[in-house]
């Protein structure tokens, strides 16, 4: 009987030990994979996420908050969005206005606003009687929070998101100073692309479905027409569509615009009753599901908006 409990006593002894090696070793796996595991860096513009793409290349996992084919102005984040922002080493969003769901939402992670670190511009008198009629997504701000059209507030955007990414991994500084100087190269020449090719043109007005193309006429010294406001889908008044159709007019525009993920309607009946050709133009506060699967990039998009800009103004 004594034999028997030795016996007993001696196995609850391995078996103790067997669990205390097993959780030790589990206790290991689990350590290796946090080491592991890339810092979660969520950005809730295409245009951030373009940046942080290719400064951080594969150091960081990149969310991008805003879904493919989404108006930012509108957007809400589901649950599971929500989960990687708490779990989000930094979180970086436009600011000025364009995503009504920070107002009131408590971060647990470090948050970083471009707004505070770029050039704004205020709407311009007639560009604030467009907005007048203030649509549902409307931020009742006389800022305009497409600063990311103007490459300067790019370039700006590009150093203080590389300053957060090295300070997060200072053991990347190197690679991440590396690849912010060839994002700025790239838009300093696309700067200068923009400046070529705008710089003689027979007209100097487009028209577009969205006011959201302000900074980039500024920098080229061209005129935008809109026929809403911020919003691309705001509500569109029989004044909005006769004031257009005289814009249009008076300016021999050929050509109009509208963002492609959004409804045609009234762009296209605006069209027929001018007798002009309709195109997309893109704004890049977010991408359509072709431009994804095509991996364009904000160059890319850039680039092509410049063709259609310049041949609506008929430059040369």
């Amino acid at each position: 009987m004594k034999d028997f409990r030795n016996v007993i006593f001696l196995l609850v002894i391995a078996v103790f030990l067997l669990q205390m090696f097993v959780l030790k070793e589990d206790s290991k796996v689990e350590e290796a994979v946090q080491k592991n595991q890339k810092p979660i860096i969520s950005l809730s513009t295409f245009t951030l996420y373009d940046i942080a793409k290719h400064v951080a290349e594969d150091k960081f996992e990149l969310v991008m908050i805003l879904p493919i084919g989404v108006d930012a102005h509108s957007y809400e984040p589901e649950p599971s969005m929500m989960v990687k922002l708490e779990k989000s080493a930094l979180v970086v969003y436009s600011g000025a206005g364009l995503e009504p769901w920070i107002n009131g939402f408590n971060f647990k992670s470090q948050t970083l606003d471009i707004s505070n670190s770029v050039s704004l511009r205020e709407l311009e008198e007639n560009e604030h009687d467009i907005h007048g009629h203030h649509d549902k997504q409307c931020v009742h701000s006389v800022i305009d929070p497409h600063y990311w059209l103007d490459v300067d507030n790019m370039i700006k955007a590009t150093q203080i998101i590389t300053k957060h990414f090295i300070d997060i991994s200072p053991e990347h500084k190197e690679k991440f100073i590396k690849n912010k100087e060839n994002y700025i190269a790239m838009l300093n020449n696309l700067n200068n692309l923009y400046k070529s090719e705008l710089k003689q043109c027979n007209l100097n007005t487009i028209i577009v479905n969205h006011n959201a193309f302000s900074y980039l006429s500024h920098k080229y010294n061209f005129h935008v027409k809109a026929l809403s406001g911020f919003s691309p889908e705001a509500e569109i008044s029989p004044k909005d569509m006769i004031r257009v159709i005289n814009e249009i007019k008076l300016n021999k525009v050929s050509t109009i615009f509208f963002e492609s993920f959004v409804s045609d309607k009234a762009i296209k009946s605006l069209a027929q009753e001018a007798n002009v050709d309709v195109d997309t133009l893109q704004p890049l506060g977010n991408i359509t599901k072709a431009e994804a699967d095509n991996n364009m990039t904000y160059e890319d998009i850039m680039k092509i908006n410049l063709i259609k800009i310049s041949q609506a103004l008929v430059c040369r």
